[in-house]
């Protein structure tokens, strides 16, 4: 008999896994369920979709159910949602949600790939219509959607990560006034807040209306059930529509149910593997965690590229083989309207609670050569977070313009450097690419880590 891979979860995590076995065992039978339309879709690009700059939902798919049936012999059950994993007798569960009736699936080895819900705060008016969260692709048509139908004015955006920054610029982009609501902490929280002030002003600048350390009552709505308004404990907003962007928590509950070890935080609880407690379930994606590089400790930082990667080493090894995820140094890049945000290994905020005697130098340095003004120069600044006694990279922040892209291609250096264990001297000796269009004589890195040395020699006493 032909072995069975069955996967639960067909965006990145899932399809990937499946991809993966099959590719391995050409034989086998491997089938996907998913609960929606698309499958392997970039879901990041949802904001330049509501925007419009991302002309149409296929703009974000890399491949549909089709190409994986045809191409790689993959069964894809769309509208097909997993119900019961009893992993005793190797069965899943599943309803059609079109047919409405239930089948069963059996499986040799699984792969539970169920990503993550948006976080929904437990709000007086959480019922009213016009509350969008946006997460899946079906989320993003909804809000394109009624944007172009109902050609709102006011919005409101709950949260202030970068998906809430990201998604501000795309309802901005459409004429609409918006006003983003955070409650109490810093936004984008994994950035220190003297780097944080500058995506703030820029905000500012850009006529978003940020309202920091708010205490949210609820939302109040018009007397057709839409929402209205966003009430605060001491201010109230009108609105046409809400965005929540709070968030997101692990889909882990079917895990749960069938017995299997789920942590704390609500992520199924793996080993380096991707396996479970159960040898032959398998699981990745948004719905685990990751362990962080610096810390060696379980985080929770969902992103595609991570759960492409977990996806992988979870059909590596269900197909017999030997793979181990990677830790992740927690790399973000994003766009905040003019600027680039980006960051990799630890803040200082986190290098704290890690307990690590640390030392910081911040930098500001143009972006190219002032030989080359096409555009003009702009800064970039640059943070380091140091070890003091070893003078080891922790951790980088960068803010700069988006027009040179110069940000995203340095992030990556200071993440390379932390995979490596690079001290900030090593880095500073690296040998860099260099031309006018790209950088100044003197890269911004290399004054970065100039800068940090003089701090970490200060500090030592050297």
């Amino acid at each position: 008999m032909k072995e069975i891979f069955l996967v639960i979860g067909g965006v990145a995590a899932g399809m990937s896994a499946a991809s993966r076995f099959r590719r391995n065992k050409p034989e086998a039978d491997v089938t996907v369920i998913q609960n929606r339309e698309y499958v392997s879709y970039g879901s990041c690009g949802l904001p330049y979709f509501v925007s419009g700059l991302v002309k149409n939902v296929q703009g974000l798919v890399v491949y549909d159910a089709a190409f994986f049936q045809q191409k790689r012999n993959i069964n894809v059950l769309k509208w097909h949602a997993a119900i019961k994993i009893d992993p005793s007798a190797k069965v899943v569960l599943a309803r059609d949600l079109r047919g409405n009736k239930e089948i069963k699936l059996s499986y040799d080895k699984l792969a539970i790939c169920t990503g993550a819900s948006p976080t929904r705060p437990e709000l007086p008016g959480n019922e009213l219509k016009n509350i969008f969260a946006i997460r899946s692709a079906e989320d993003g048509i909804a809000l394109r959607n009624f944007l172009d139908k109902e050609a709102p004015g006011k919005a409101a955006i709950i949260g202030a990560g970068p998906v809430g920054l990201e998604m501000a610029e795309a309802l901005c982009a459409r004429g609409i006034e918006v006003t983003m609501v955070k409650r109490p902490g810093s936004i984008l929280k994994m950035f220190d807040d003297d780097m944080v002030a500058m995506a703030e002003e820029e905000l500012e600048r850009k006529g978003v209306n940020l309202v920091k350390n708010a205490l949210i009552q609820g939302f109040a709505g018009d007397n057709k059930g839409n929402v209205r308004a966003v009430v605060l404990a001491d201010a109230s907003y009108e609105v046409d529509f809400v965005l929540l962007a709070t968030g997101a928590n692990p889909n882990s509950r079917l895990a749960q149910e069938a017995g299997l070890k789920v942590n704390a935080n609500g992520t199924i609880a793996v080993n380096e593997r991707m396996q479970t407690c159960t040898p032959d379930v398998f699981a990745a994606g948004d719905c685990v965690g990751q362990k962080h590089l610096m810390t060696g400790k379980e985080v929770y930082f969902p992103r595609g590229t991570t759960a492409n990667k977990q996806g992988r080493v979870a059909g590596e090894n269900a197909s017999g083989g030997k793979a181990a995820s990677p830790a992740i140094a927690a790399t973000l890049v994003s766009k905040v309207f003019s600027l680039t945000i980006a960051r990799t290994g630890l803040s200082s905020r986190e290098a704290e609670a890690e307990s690590y005697d640390f030392v910081t130098s911040t930098i500001s340095h143009p972006d190219h050569a002032f030989t080359y003004p096409d555009p003009e120069p702009e800064d970039i600044t640059t943070k380091l977070v140091m070890e003091r006694k070893t003078g080891k990279l922790l951790g980088a922040q960068m803010i700069g313009s988006h027009k040179n892209m110069g940000v995203a291609k340095r992030i990556d250096v200071f993440a390379t450097a932390l995979y490596n264990g690079m001290t900030v001297a090593a880095v500073n000796e690296l040998d860099l690419s260099y031309s006018p269009p790209y950088s100044p004589f003197y890269d911004n890195i290399l004054v970065a880590t100039e800068v940090g040395l003089k701090k970490l020699s200060r500090r030592t006493g050297e």
